[in-house]
């Protein structure tokens, strides 16, 4: 049943109206101006006002102001273009002409109800989401992970420069798209520029635009991907990666809001917040020359850290069958399972690949099921045991648990296993095969090389 409120000074039409909308099984109450509303009921109370428009005291459209969150609809003998459309700027949602038909009126009305409870569920909804995973397809409810929402939360509707830190696949881009989600800037463009992906040569070219004629090849003028972010977030992934030059030009955007293309004589103005992220050491990049230190400052107004898989294994569960049951969808199959064996397998493992390499893991295993329920053999999880081979999730759920829990490890054993397992393989098995093996891409495969010092010794 819902609570309607009608404000009608004419006592006839006011009674006429109740009965009308009680048979209909509605709860009415009545009001003769918008001044007795206000004095006689709490107005947030009510699901639906039906208010005349032209009323003792002060017209009908001042009750919009009155109940926020409450749809007004507007009566009126009056039925004009102007005053519908001044009825529905003020906020009105919609508008009935008076003399009007019975029917016509009831189905208004439930419209107007219909939608308003399609808003409240949707807004209910929508902060349950955001109650459970406050960066959007992030899931975890780890200390760690807490401080992370905590601070997305904080620094979202600030203009600050924030640098996200973490290894590969720890969701910094997700961290980059909530932010600005969450930002007043959310109705502009997000650009995310991978700059480690970007050939050095390129870059700058690619990031600040270039006039025509700049150089070689540059047949026409074109903008870069700061301009367009105007107005919006530019994300800067891998800003570890950044050349000396593109630093100085960033920089100079940071400081004075503006940017000069390659080839050009004047700087133009943008407005830009930038979202930084990477997963190299910075401060030590700054010791070893490779990264301007002001450049660091200015981006590190606000850090956050995101912690690395290993370290928040009491998120795996909740995080697993959430990315398994996207991995259904992506698949086209029906919601699978994880069976007890499995979970524990994915519970034990180090993750060197963090969220990604277990969203991989688990897309996998759903397209090689047979049925709804994953096992752990179809994880195909490689774990380092404490000789030269390997632990299977099978292997260990053979051996008990205890033995799956002594290969998690510190960090420091998994880059030693990792610079092991490369050395001994890579003179045998391609990238796409160590990456495979490692349960990581190539992408992080090629970021743990860097970061370790070891290179390919194959074309």
């Amino acid at each position: 049943m819902s609570r309607i409120l009608v404000i009608e000074d004419e006592p006839i039409i006011r009674t006429e109206l109740r009965r009308l909308l009680v048979r209909a099984g509605h709860d009415v109450s009545e009001a003769g101006s918008v001044q007795e509303a206000a004095g006689d009921y709490p107005l947030d109370s009510f699901d639906l006002v039906l208010s005349d428009l032209r009323l003792p005291g002060a017209p009908g459209t001042d009750i919009i102001a009155l109940c926020p969150g409450v749809p007004v609809l507007i009566m009126t003998s009056y039925a004009t273009v102007k005053s519908a459309v001044d009825a529905m700027k003020l906020g009105a949602v919609d508008y009935i002409a008076k003399p009007f038909d019975h029917d016509e009126l009831l189905m208004q009305v439930e419209r107007v109800l219909r939608e308003g409870l399609l808003t409240r569920q949707n807004a209910a909804l929508k902060r349950e989401v955001e109650q459970a995973h406050p960066v959007s397809g992030m899931v975890g409810n780890s200390a760690a992970m807490r401080e992370v929402f905590e601070r997305v939360r904080k620094v979202a509707p600030s203009p600050a420069t924030v640098l996200v830190l973490g290894e590969s696949g720890t969701g910094k881009e997700l961290v980059a798209r909530a932010i600005h989600a969450q930002s007043p800037r959310a109705e502009g463009p997000l650009v995310a520029v991978n700059c480690a992906a970007i050939p050095e040569g390129l870059l700058e070219s690619e990031l600040f635009g270039h006039e025509k004629g700049a150089f070689t090849g540059a047949q026409a003028a074109h903008p870069g991907l700061v301009e367009a972010a105007h107005g919006g977030t530019l994300f800067l992934d891998e800003i570890g990666e950044l050349p000396a030059p593109a630093q100085a030009r960033l920089l100079r955007m940071l400081q004075d809001g503006e940017v000069r293309r390659v080839g050009a004589t004047r700087a133009r103005k943008v407005d830009v917040r930038i979202v930084a992220a990477t997963h190299r050491d910075l401060p030590r990049r700054v010791q070893e020359g490779a990264f301007r230190q002001d450049l660091y400052f200015r981006l590190r107004v606000v850090e956050i850290r995101l912690p690395p898989l290993r370290e928040r294994a009491e998120d795996v569960p909740a995080l697993a069958r959430h990315l398994l049951e996207k991995a259904s969808r992506k698949v086209g199959r029906p919601p699978a399972t994880l069976a007890p064996e499995a979970l524990t397998a994915l519970t034990t493992h180090p993750w060197p690949g963090n969220v990604r390499e277990l969203e991989n893991a688990l897309e996998r295993a759903v397209i090689l099921a047979d049925g709804p329920v994953v096992t752990a053999g179809l994880l195909a999880l490689e774990l380092p045991d404490t000789g030269d081979g390997f632990v299977t999730p099978s292997d260990a759920t053979d051996t008990g648990a205890g033995a799956a829990e002594e290969t998690t490890g510190s960090p420091d054993s998994m880059e030693e296993y990792f610079r092991r397992f490369v050395l001994e393989n890579q003179d045998h098995l391609g990238e796409t095969e160590l990456a495979r093996r490692l349960g990581i891409s190539r992408k992080t495969l090629w970021e743990k090389r860097q970061k370790l010092g070891i290179p390919r010794t194959r074309a």
